[in-house]
C-alpha cells in the first residue's frame, strides 16, 4: 500500500517523497487509518517494522490540518537515545509543515534545561520526553499540558521495566481527559494490558510479528567459556572485512569497557557506549557510528531498542540477554527493512538455560558450533538444565541420561572390595580416641544455665596468656 492512499496532508506527502518513502509497512497499514479516525490504539510490533512513522504520520497530519497554539502531542519514551531518534524523524517528516518538535531528556546543561522549559510552556507543538526528565520540569509548576490532544507511549514495556509506571500515571493525570491515547509495545505482557486498561478508552488492537526475528537474519551460536570470548570475537571479526557496521552487546558496563579497550588495542575502529558515558560522549559516539567513522560499537542494552541505525551488517551477543524478548530486539538491529544481516551469540555454560528459553520463544533450535581448534574446546550443550558449571564438557549435567537396566539382567561386577565377613577372624572395632576438652570448653561448661536449672560448675580454670 502506498502512502498516497492514506489521504494525508500534501505537505507530509511531499516530505515522504523527498525522503524516498513510498510503500507503507504492515504496522503502518494497520495503525494509520485507526489513528486518523481518532480512536485509541494499542499496537504490538517489534523493532524495525516502521513503528515510529506509524504514529508520527497521522498525528502530524492532524496538526497540519488543524494548527493551534500550545503543546498538542506528548510522546513518552524510555531513553534519551530513543527521544532523539523520534525527534529527528519528526523533524524530517514535518519539514514542509509549520509543526515544531522538541525533545526533553536528561543529561544536558542549564542552557538545554531552559530551552526545554520554553518548549513545555507552549513553545512547541510536539514534545518527545523521557518520564524522569519531564517529571523534573513538572515539579517546577510551569508545564502547560491543557492543550494536549494526543498522548503516545512508545516502547511502553521498556518504560515499565525501567520503573516508570508511577511517573507515567502522574504525567497522564496532568493531561486533559478528552484526548487520543496511543500505546506501542514490543510485547503484550500482562503489565502492558493492565496499563492499557488504565489509560486507553475502548482501543483498537493491532499486532505485527511479535517476538520473531526478521527473516533476513542469519543466526549463529558458539558455545564458549567466558575466558574464550574475547579471542572468539577477534576470530569472528577476522574474516568479515566487508562488514562495515557491527554492534556487540555486553551484559555489563565493565565488559563493555574491557572489550572496547581490547579491540582498540588490536587496531579495530571501535567505541564503547553505556550509561556511564556522559550524554555528549554518547551522542558523539552514535554520530560517529551512524556516519561510518566508527566500524564497531560495543554497547549495553541501552542500544538494543529504539535506535534507528540503518545498514547494520553484524550483531554479536557477547552475553546472552537475561530476557528472551531482548534477544529479538538485539538482533533486530540488523536485517532491517527487508535487508540481510548476521547475528552471532556466544553462549557460556551459565547462559545455556537462558538461551534454551530464547529458542522456545523464537520456536527454533539453532545449531551450536564449537570455537576454532586453536582456542580450545568449549562447553557441551545442556540447555534444559539449571546447573551452573564453567568446566569443559558442561559439568556434572553432561553425564547423559541414566541407562535403564533390562529386567532379569545380572548385576555387573563392581570394582569395590566386598564387605568383610563376620567370623572368628573379625578384628575388634577401633575405639575412638577421646579428645581432651580445651580450656575454653571448660570455661563454657562451668557457666551457670538457669534455663536448665544448672548451678555454677567448679572453679573456672585460669587461661594462660
Amino acid at each position: 500500500m502506498k502512502f498516497s492512499e492514506f489521504k494525508l496532508n500534501e505537505t507530509i506527502l511531499d516530505a515522504l517523497f523527498y525522503m524516498n518513502f513510498e510503500e507503507a509497512t504492515e504496522i503502518q497499514i494497520k495503525a494509520i487509518p485507526t489513528i486518523l479516525s481518532g480512536k485509541d490504539l494499542i499496537g504490538c510490533a517489534q523493532t524495525g517494522t516502521g513503528k515510529t512513522a506509524a504514529f508520527v504520520l497521522p498525528t502530524l497530519n492532524q496538526i497540519a490540518d488543524a494548527p493551534s497554539d500550545g503543546v498538542q502531542v506528548l510522546i513518552l519514551c524510555p531513553t534519551r537515545e530513543l527521544a532523539i531518534q523520534i525527534d529527528q524523524q519528526i523533524q524530517g517528516i514535518a519539514y514542509f509543515t509549520n509543526a515544531s518538535c522538541y525533545p526533553v531528556y536528561g543529561g544536558g546543561d542549564g542552557v538545554s534545561w531552559e530551552a526545554e522549559a520554553d518548549a513545555l510552556k507552549g513553545g512547541a507543538d510536539i514534545i518527545v520526553a523521557t518520564p524522569g526528565r519531564l517529571m523534573a520540569h513538572m515539579a517546577r509548576g510551569y508545564v502547560k499540558f491543557d492543550t494536549v490532544k494526543h498522548l503516545i507511549l512508545d516502547e511502553a514495556d521498556r518504560m515499565l521495566d525501567i520503573g516508570f509506571y508511577d511517573d507515567i500515571i502522574k504525567i497522564i493525570d496532568a493531561l486533559p481527559a478528552e484526548r487520543q491515547s496511543l500505546m506501542f509495545s514490543a510485547t503484550m505482557a500482562p503489565k502492558i494490558r493492565k496499563l492499557a486498561k488504565e489509560i486507553l478508552s475502548d482501543p483498537d488492537e493491532i499486532s505485527v510479528a511479535i517476538s520473531k526475528p526478521a527473516d533476513g537474519v542469519t543466526q549463529k551460536v558458539y558455545l564458549a567459556h567466558e575466558e574464550q570470548k574475547v579471542a572468539l570475537v577477534r576470530h569472528i571479526l577476522g574474516d568479515k572485512d566487508d562488514f562495515q557496521s557491527i554492534i556487540i552487546f555486553c551484559s555489563t558496563k565493565k565488559k563493555v569497557e574491557k572489550l572496547a579497550r581490547t579491540l582498540l588495542q588490536k587496531g579495530y575502529s571501535c567505541q564503547g557506549i553505556s550509561s556511564d558515558y556522559e550524554q555528549d560522549a554518547r551522542e558523539e559516539a552514535l554520530r560517529d557510528f551512524r556516519s561510518g567513522k566508527t566500524r564497531i560499537m560495543v554497547a549495553t542494552d541501552v542500544m538494543s531498542r529504539g535506535i534507528d541505525i540503518k545498514g547494520i551488517d553484524l550483531v554479536i551477543n557477547y552475553d546472552v540477554p537475561g530476557d528472551a524478548e531482548d534477544y529479538v530486539h538485539r538482533i533486530g538491529r540488523t536485517a532491517r527493512a527487508k535487508t540481510e544481516g548476521m547475528a552471532i551469540t556466544l553462549v557460556c555454560a551459565d547462559d545455556m538455560f537462558k538461551f534454551s528459553k530464547i529458542e522456545q520463544l523464537i520456536d527454533r533450535e539453532l545449531e551450536k558450533d564449537q570455537p576454532p581448534t586453536e582456542l580450545g574446546e568449549g562447553p557441551s550443550w545442556r540447555g534444559q538444565s539449571r546447573g551452573k558449571s564453567g568446566s569443559k564438557g558442561g559439568g556434572k549435567n553432561d553425564r547423559g541420561p541414566k541407562k535403564e537396566k533390562p529386567r532379569g539382567a545380572k548385576e555387573e561386577k563392581s570394582d569395590r572390595k566386598p564387605a568383610r565377613a563376620k567370623g572368628d577372624g573379625e578384628q575388634p572395632k577401633r575405639e575412638k580416641k577421646q579428645r581432651e576438652p580445651s580450656q575454653y570448653r571448660l570455661i563454657y561448661d562451668a557457666l551457670p544455665n538457669p534455663k536448665k536449672g544448672k548451678p555454677a560448675g567448679p572453679a573456672v580454670p585460669e587461661v594462660k596468656e
